[in-house]
């Protein structure tokens, strides 16, 4: 492989040729070797480049950066976010906690394309942009990374996650207006209950989704305070007055999200409760989908031996063994996904811990996990809807059997005859094989004409 020399404040250090990346990046491509290569995820590196492109204008209009230089800074930014340089972000997860490094491969790229745009080589000495002096001005990675960070988190959420949400929730509601006539048996500890409708039974669903909608909504507002501005342990030294609140004015320009500078910037370098708050939401909605999922596990159950109540969409064969056999293959991907981000909340939670004094430490595992949550909850949901919710129907044939057969419709005589006889009837009509109706007039508790009127599933559904 050809290289080149760069040099940093440690000494030289060889680049492969057609790379643009710098020292600093390669000396931690070398010093890093943990996992695969190139896992930071590549929405930490689009909200680095439109944070760096803000803070170019920021300080052109603060008077400390050049026209040239500012124009030149905000062109490479653009190709990084038209995703023409994704092959130059080679660094890992497993790296500086204040995630430095990957501050810096920013930077160099920054730099070294913007030297090649200007009509230099790659290997030229003389460059137009200086990656810490131009690229990193009024800057610090203490709180350019928290930056990119929530930058990367709000455009995730506000552009896949919430709307993916919310259009499984809508198709779950459709379902639930088109079961609501549909009565059946209610189940509580997994055992026969008193009679509600399959249409209620979904209602449960769409509440829940709509609480964890909100939940994450709530949540916002931390999640849009930046950190930049406080630089290295959140005075502001080497940035310019009005740097801060300019700076968060051009993100929300760039970005098209409202972002304001955070309100303590020692807060906003030294933890990260915005994004332990967020993604705590996010939990709260993958304990509602795994809630969610294994309901229509449950009810799919079957087809013939189980509960089999709804009918679920037959995608895939099931078995390599059993033909003709069809598995809940959507419940079962949405499950490990919610899985996987209770998971990812337990490891957030931790490195949420390690803000020792002005700063924490672990935020590139904080920002890795945050975003694989919010990207698998998204996909998760639209695969799920799109594949098993839209097409689940009634079981009409089995949740009338079921129903029937319920001898929890008995409590629909408490207030008539009271507890004791009702579980009178129950107990004979289960120990001899019996229906209520037929207990109930044996007994001689109520009349025919009592029972029909008294014991019907409709209305004890309160409809």
């Amino acid at each position: 492989m050809k290289y080149r020399i760069e040099k940093d404040t440690m000494g030289e250090v060889k680049v492969p040729f057609n790379k643009f990346w710098g020292a600093q990046t390669e000396r931690s491509r070398n010093n890093f070797r943990i996992g695969p290569e190139s896992s930071m995820p590549l929405e930490i590196i689009y909200g680095f480049a439109i944070l760096k492109k803000s803070a170019a204008h920021a300080n052109y209009e603060l008077g400390i950066l050049s026209n040239e230089k500012k124009e030149a800074i905000s062109k490479v930014c653009d190709e990084i976010l038209d995703q023409k340089h994704n092959d130059q972000f080679p660094l890992v997860i497993w790296q500086t906690g204040s995630g430095t490094q990957s501050n810096m491969n920013v930077n160099e790229v920054i730099a070294n394309v913007a030297h090649i745009n200007d009509g230099g080589t790659i290997n030229g000495t003389k460059k137009l942009i200086h990656a810490n002096d131009d690229v990193n001005k009024s800057q610090s990675s203490n709180d350019t990374f928290p930056t990119a960070i929530h930058i990367a988190a709000m455009k995730l959420i506000l552009n896949k996650t919430i709307p993916c949400l919310e259009s499984l929730k809508n198709e779950l509601d459709k379902k639930s207006k088109a079961f609501e006539e549909i009565v059946k048996i209610g189940r509580t500890h997994l055992m026969d209950a008193t009679p509600l409708t399959l249409g209620q039974e979904f209602s449960a669903f769409v509440a829940q989704l709509e609480f964890g909608i909100k939940a994450l909504k709530n949540t916002l507002p931390h999640l849009s305070e930046l950190a930049i501005g406080g630089t290295a342990v959140g005075t502001g030294l080497n940035a310019p007055k009005g740097y801060a609140d300019l700076v968060a004015k051009k993100i929300s320009e760039f970005s098209e999200i409202n972002f304001l500078s955070a309100s303590n910037k020692f807060e906003a370098l030294s933890a990260n409760d915005a994004i332990i708050e967020s993604h705590g939401a996010l939990k709260q909605i993958a304990i509602s989908l795994n809630k969610i999922a294994n309901d229509i596990r449950i009810l799919s159950s079957g087809p013939r031996c189980g509960i089999g109540e709804v009918l679920i969409p037959s995608n895939e064969p099931g078995s390599s063994i059993m033909p003709g056999k069809v598995n809940p293959t959507q419940v079962e991907a949405l499950t490990m996904v919610c899985a996987q981000v209770i998971g990812n909340d337990s490891t957030i939670a931790v490195a949420g811990m390690q803000g020792h004094l002005q700063l924490n430490v672990f935020k590139p595992v904080i920002a890795a996990n945050f975003l694989q949550s919010a990207k698998l909850l998204a996909d998760a949901c639209k695969s799920f809807e799109k594949n098993c919710i839209s097409g689940i129907q009634p079981n009409l044939n089995n949740i009338q059997k079921n129903l029937k057969n319920s001898l929890m419709l008995v409590t629909a005589l408490n207030t008539k005859i009271g507890y004791d006889k009702a579980s009178e009837i129950a107990k004979n009509a289960y120990n001899n094989g019996t229906t209520l109706k037929e207990e109930a007039l044996k007994l001689k508790y109520l009349s025919e004409d009592e029972f029909d009127k008294w014991v019907n599933p409709y209305l004890m559904c309160n409809k």
